[in-house]
């Protein structure tokens, strides 16, 4: 991530084009990758020593932290473009619902008008960031709120596939 990050790429970008320009078999596969190959933004947000890839002796916390910093502005710009649309958190328990409550703050704070808005938590179970952040917090200024909960590899395929049958009803 080094290397690309400092040519100032966030951190997705910086998973996006290692994963596109490498030879790894499953390269394919990669959420972040197939975002740069169709200019869709995937952001990442890392939670510095969370993960054990943070204490390798290469890893790079300012490096880490300007990654994640240059995606928190790219979401808080699709947030805040968000007035009338849908935002649907997908099985994050702790780490999205908070960083969507502080970007939904943000552009709100700085003038954008973002109540009118569609808000889903999608999970396996009840939790308390999710059920706060995304949905009461916001509901409470207008937002409509829906908790769906299940596995994924079956809901978010059945919303999906509601959504583009109900599309082509309209």
């Amino acid at each position: 991530m080094n290397k690309f990050v400092t040519n100032k790429l966030s951190a997705r970008a910086s998973l996006g084009n290692n994963n596109v320009n490498s030879g790894y078999a499953d390269r394919n596969q990669s959420i972040q990758a197939a975002g740069v190959k169709n200019g869709v933004d995937v952001t990442v947000y890392v939670a510095v020593e969370i993960d054990t890839n943070h204490v390798h002796p290469k890893a790079d916390g300012a490096v880490l932290g300007k990654a994640t910093y240059t995606d928190f502005m790219k979401f808080t710009e699709h947030i805040a473009k968000l007035e009338g649309g849908v935002y649907i958190n997908l099985g994050s328990a702790v780490l999205l619902p908070e960083v969507f409550l502080k970007a939904l703050s943000a552009v709100r704070n700085m003038g954008y008008k973002v109540y009118n808005f569609t808000a889903v938590n999608m999970d396996m179970s009840h939790q308390y960031r999710p059920t706060e952040n995304v949905l009461k917090r916001p509901g409470l200024t207008g937002a409509k709120a829906f908790n769906l909960t299940g596995h994924h590899e079956i809901m978010f395929p059945l919303l999906a596939s509601s959504i583009i049958l109900e599309k082509a009803r309209l």
